[in-house]
């Protein structure tokens, strides 16, 4: 089904209306075995939440909409559409664990064919639409940061419905899961600790667990267990789902008063843990989300993204940090007390070259090279199951990769590393021979990588979502973060083995245009009561790229307008775009000296396919309504 029609709040009861799809799927959760239907729901507003549980976005999303859920509690009903992009999330039990690792509580269809996702005629994760107490598609928008848009549209739209006795209050019973008994929940990295120790973090339980080197003997937890961001003594401080964790250098250690450095991951924050008694303290981030702010800067004054892992790396002077949610690497530097971008642009995607120009797609963990080894930092990009490295090169630092071939690629093959597939990697170690070890996450499995023949082998398989990884006395410790536990899946003497495996592709459906002239055009109406913000300057902003880079004759780069004509290569049958718009709107009040603004923006990774018969229009919808 194609949106059509006029999001204007109350004008769009006026105009033509879309009646929403029922949607449908394999199976419910969290509704107790019962079936949800709109129908049923005929009297509130049901908002629908396209999302994938390995889409950093979507994470973001389920954490902006929590207070706008608890607003409108009795007018609004979310239910969440998991919508795959990778084989895994397309595991039923994979989806149920990720419903209880990030605390999704509404009703939750799982429809790994994308069925729902072909009704709504969605085109990137996340995307929200909202249906009104009649059945109407009322407002759709892709990408994060939206809840502000949505708190205005129902201020609008509840009250008129409740004059038009169409609305009908009433929480929604919610269905409680017990929870289980296990030490950890979760785990998401390891660090090894002078003396044996392991260090992990324990994201569901919003805390860090130091075990014994056995891995199974708990010392001390450091956290209370449950989401905050206090700073403190080791029994009041708080995380939320706390990531990566680096030591500091025994010298900079010293100077700044803390040991190691924690990235707070839905928090957006760095945190410094003071290992002799476990006192956190905050180190950079404001606490907010970036959004396109200046990403370098007083470290407490600088916002970040979902920091996902850390590295000391001496090259670079300082800890690099796995940013996640704008697909970049930062540099914090714990004595100047600065945060600098390292590398990246925010664009989502898989390019090389030099640090400052280079595309990355959710970075998610990092290693460096033990001391005598070439200078690298091995990474790995989760959304394009990419291992890459940067390296120096002269007064720069240039950005390689050794595994991975872009947005939509990915399985689980061995051999040559051009022919080489993994599965939404999460985490990555060296070893001590030099090979470098990836947390194969969605493969479940451990694979090895060797700088120098280039060749690519599976260790271990059968691990459930390895997704952090470091050496202790030798030998590989892995965060099974799905079995709430540490292992070591690969013992001494065990030989790599060759798993031929196979490619394959996102399930999404590739968008069908034309070679030559296409009309791309970004949909973007304001909130009610707001208006482009237009005193500065142009309000908008439109970055097109494409992979390959030949696949755009003419349209590529940066403008201002939110519509724009590309010419497209004959002869390239499939193909990704590259698109981040943005734009900036401000409260419609003349006699308000400093109106509330915003800033709107997404980036698409829009895979096409290209025939004589494709479209020559490409709408994509940032908030609001496509109107054909």
């Amino acid at each position: 089904m194609l949106l059509t029609g006029d999001v204007s709040t109350s004008q769009q009861n006026r105009r033509a209306r879309v009646r929403a799809p029922e949607p449908s799927g394999r199976a419910w959760l969290n509704t107790g075995g019962t079936t949800p239907r709109l129908a049923e729901r005929r009297g509130k507003f049901v908002l629908l939440d396209f999302w994938a549980f390995c889409c950093v976005n979507c994470l973001h999303v389920l954490d902006e909409l929590r207070p706008l859920e608890r607003e409108f509690a009795e007018e609004l009903v979310t239910i969440g559409v998991h919508s795959p992009k990778f084989e895994h999330e397309a595991d039923p039990d994979a989806l149920a664990a990720a419903v209880e690792r990030y605390g999704v509580d509404h009703p939750v269809l799982d429809d790994p064919e994308l069925a729902t996702w072909r009704d709504y005629a969605v085109k990137a994760w996340p995307t929200l639409v909202l249906i009104d107490p009649e059945g109407y598609v009322v407002h759709q928008a892709a990408g994060e940061g939206h809840v502000e848009a949505l708190r205005r549209i129902l201020g609008e739209l509840v009250p008129e419905h409740e004059r038009r006795g169409t609305l009908h209050r009433g929480a929604e019973p919610r269905v409680e899961a017990p929870e289980p008994e296990t030490t950890l929940r979760f785990p998401t990295k390891v660090l090894g600790l002078e003396g044996g120790t392991l260090l992990v973090a324990d994201s569901a339980r919003h805390s860090l667990v130091e075990f014994a080197a056995d891995g199974e003997t708990p010392l001390r937890r450091i956290g209370t267990g449950r989401r905050g961001d206090a700073d403190g003594d080791a029994e009041f401080a708080s995380f939320s789902e706390p990531g990566g964790m680096a030591l500091l250098p025994e010298r900079v250690a010293a100077r700044v008063g803390y040991d190691v450095v924690v990235a707070d991951t839905v928090n957006h924050l760095l945190r410094g843990l003071r290992l002799a008694d476990g006192a956190v303290v905050t180190v950079a981030g404001t606490g907010a989300q970036w959004r396109d702010e200046p990403d370098s800067g007083a470290a407490s004054r600088t916002a970040l993204t979902s920091p996902w892992d850390v590295t000391w790396w001496e090259p670079a002077g300082g800890v690099v940090i796995a940013m996640a949610g704008n697909h970049t690497l930062g540099l914090f530097d714990p004595v100047a007390e600065s945060i600098t971008r390292f590398a990246g642009t925010t664009v989502e995607g898989l390019r090389d070259g030099p640090a400052t120009e280079a595309f990355f797609a959710q970075p998610s963990g990092l290693a460096v090279a033990e001391a005598g080894e070439q200078e690298r930092l091995w990474f790995v990009d989760a959304e394009t199951s990419a291992l890459r490295w940067v390296e120096p090169a002269a007064d720069a630092f240039e950005v390689h990769t050794a595994i991975g071939k872009g947005l939509f690629d990915f399985g689980h093959s061995d051999g040559p590393a051009s022919d080489a597939l993994l599965q939404h990697p999460l985490g990555v170690a060296v070893l001590p021979d030099g090979t470098v070890a990836i947390c194969d996450t969605y493969n479940g499995a451990v694979r090895r990588y060797e700088p120098a023949t280039g060749e690519v082998s599976t260790l271990a398989t059968g691990v459930a979502e390895p997704s952090g990884a470091t050496t202790s006395e030798g030998e590989l410790v892995v965060a099974a973060s799905t079995a709430h536990r540490l292992e070591r899946p690969v013992p001494p003497g065990v030989t790599a083995r060759l798993i031929e495996g196979g490619s394959q592709r996102v399930n999404r459906p590739a968008t069908e245009i034309s070679p030559g002239e296409v009309e791309l055009t970004v949909v973007f109406d304001p909130p009610p009561g707001q208006k482009l913000d237009e005193r500065y300057g142009p309000s908008t902003r439109l970055e097109i790229s494409s992979s390959p880079e030949d696949l755009l004759v003419e349209g590529a780069g940066v403008g201002t307008e939110l519509s724009r004509r590309l010419v497209l290569a004959e002869g390239i049958e499939h193909g990704v775009l590259h698109v981040v718009a943005q734009a900036a709107s401000c409260d419609d009040d003349s006699e308000v000296e400093h109106p509330a603004c915003r800033l709107t923006r997404q980036d698409w990774g829009v895979p096409v396919r290209l025939d004589s018969g494709g479209s020559r229009r490409l709408p994509l919808v940032m908030g609001g309504m496509d109107e054909q």
